[in-house]
């Protein structure tokens, strides 16, 4: 069963308003290569960097963009540092999904006062380049959402971060006339796994904390194979930009990829990050021969006619769609594009998608069962079906 809610309207006062997601953050084995990675492969901007030569003795940080969507990638740089315990406890992992607010005092006061678990109380960071007010608070697992409001700041990113040079240099293109086109622009939205029994309880939460409401769940055949099974729930703000599917597993033949994940990653966390881009096509060809991989379909998912007729006129033909396995899916609202990396650490955890709405609101749920039959293909090969 499937049901799918509209924005809800913006009566009265909204006691949680966010204005999108600020930015994430993943403490890696290695950021200097992580870094790299993400500047070569997902065609990302290094704009800004903290480590020992500022001053900061734990840890070494890179902050990259690509259009609105901001990583700041993480690493220890000692054994005893922070992120060092959380990379042996996880490996490679999203650890907070920053929150943009209008009103930091006022959404930490809030959450509190719901029942969220306060880790750090609201505070001011300050150099040269102004003020940025910070909060923090626990969400599932180890993940926590900091709260963010750097109206009053114009540097990189945030106090204490210098501006840095690009990684990969792309001046001499710039140079010819030849401006580099983004592979994706935002966020579109983050998954969490969290395990058996959990997901209305996370739900609940975001509903309480934050005012967030439930957009859409799935559960049962939706979102079931022949062998394993999940159910998710979507939560979101009131206007959409900030929206979080949370999946748990439900009981099945086999081990799900909820199971793995939860096995691999040590408990529950973010599994994927949704980015928009406006040309799929060109992001997919550019990240394919940087070296990205990405999930298979099978030639049978592109040749029924069911999927033909249901998917109608799109802006690419199937043909160019089935070169390159991307999905595609349509509901009332319109339609949308959509790939999935494969993990992008050696742990089967983390993943990526790639999305290209044309107005459809949805998280293609017409292309769940190719989907999950294409992750348990991998992990049948990994042995942990």
């Amino acid at each position: 069963m499937t049901q799918t809610l509209p924005a809800r309207p913006q009566t009265g006062r909204d006691p949680f308003p966010v204005s999108g997601v600020d930015h994430l953050r993943f403490l890696v084995g290695n950021a200097r290569q992580t870094a790299h990675y993400y500047s070569t492969a997902f065609g990302m901007t290094c704009v800004a960097y903290r480590g020992p030569e500022q001053g900061y003795r734990d840890h070494a940080e890179y902050v990259l963009t690509s259009g609105s969507a901001r990583f700041v990638i993480t690493g220890a740089v000692h054994a005893g540092a922070p992120a060092a315990a959380h990379v042996a406890a996880h490996s490679d992992g999203v650890s907070d999904i920053a929150l943009s607010v209008p009103d930091v005092d006022a959404a930490w006061a809030h959450a509190i006062a719901a029942g969220a678990a306060g880790l750090e109380e609201p505070h001011d960071v300050t150099d040269a380049h102004g003020t940025v007010r910070l909060a923090a608070i626990a969400t599932y697992g180890d993940t926590r959402h900091t709260l963010v409001d750097r109206s009053r700041y114009t540097g990189p990113f945030l106090p204490g971060f210098v501006a840095r040079a690009p990684i990969v240099d792309r001046s001499a293109a710039i140079a010819a006339g030849v401006q580099p086109k983004r592979f994706f622009q935002a966020v579109d939205h983050v998954v969490g796994n969290v395990e058996l029994g959990k997901m209305d309880e996370w739900v609940e939460f975001y509903r309480r904390v934050m005012g967030f409401t439930n957009m859409a769940e799935f559960i049962g055949d939706d979102i079931a194979t022949d062998y394993s099974a999940l159910m998710s729930k979507v939560v979101a703000d009131g206007t959409r930009k900030v929206k979080f599917p949370l999946n748990e597993p439900a009981v099945s033949k086999r081990k799900s990829q909820i199971d793995e994940y939860l096995e691999f990653y040590g408990g529950p966390g973010p599994q994927h990050i949704a980015v928009a881009t406006n040309d799929i096509i060109r992001s997919v060809d550019a990240m394919r021969a940087a070296g990205v991989e990405f999930l298979d379909t099978p030639d049978s998912y592109y040749d029924d006619p069911e999927l033909r007729a249901r998917i109608g006129t799109v802006r690419a033909p199937i043909e160019e769609l089935k070169a390159r396995r991307i999905l595609v899916d349509r509901d009332e609202d319109g339609y949308l594009l959509q790939i999935f990396t494969k993990p992008v650490q050696d742990r089967p955890t983390v993943f990526f998608e790639l999305i290209e709405r044309h107005g459809s609101l949805g998280f293609g749920k017409g292309n769940f069962k190719a989907l999950f039959e294409a992750i348990e293909r991998e992990q049948e090969l990994r042995g942990n079906l």
